[in-house]
């Protein structure tokens, strides 16, 4: 079994990159599709309440990004509760499909999470700060939130240097998934 991670700064191009790869190569582990039902989660709604006296259990992404902005420090307290939870469902899908020959794991913080050697082979996706500005925007996200959760992450002039594959997306789907499926046949 080759285990891929795939990581990127914030709208690089991640799920993009890793939808490809999934569909013609293999499962998919996403870290944010965790984290996303985790929010839904009633267990984790009243968890997060409760240890951060948070209001307004309806909109609590909401309320959990004003109390990230806050306070930078704030991050780091909501992701040790969020990082163990997704590394459980991670080990979960690895046994579950530990058949398989391949599998990818898309995952933001794969490397400032220090979580390279679980990994044999790790792709970065890389895209210019105006792109990835205007995708973030696309996504209903602002740019003062992006720019904090931004400069949160390493930067990619240092992430490159954990990682065995670079691929910049900068073009058109085209292009990226010709990038992809290129370096795929090294290992297939």
């Amino acid at each position: 079994m080759i285990k891929f991670g795939i990581t990127g700064s914030i709208a690089s191009g991640k799920t993009t990159a890793s939808r490809i790869l999934s569909k013609r190569c293999g499962p998919l582990f996403s870290a944010d599709k965790v984290v996303k039902e985790l929010y839904q989660s009633k267990k984790f709604k009243i968890l997060i309440n409760k240890k951060f006296n948070l209001k307004n259990n309806n909109q609590l992404k909401d309320s959990i990004k004003k109390f990230v902005i806050k306070k930078k420090t704030n991050l780091k307290k909501i992701e040790k509760i969020i990082h163990p939870l997704v590394r459980k469902k991670m080990r979960a899908f690895t046994l579950k499909n530990k058949n398989k020959e391949m599998l990818f794991y898309e995952i933001p913080l794969l490397i400032e999470s220090k979580l390279t050697k679980l990994f044999n082979v790790i792709i970065f996706i890389r895209s210019k700060k105006q792109i990835r500005i205007r995708r973030f925007k696309k996504k209903n996200g602002n740019k003062r939130l992006f720019n904090f959760l931004n400069n949160q992450q390493m930067s990619d002039k240092k992430k490159i240097k954990f990682c065995d594959h670079v691929i910049v997306n900068d073009g058109n789907l085209k292009f990226l998934k010709k990038k992809l499926l290129n370096i795929i046949k090294n290992y297939e």
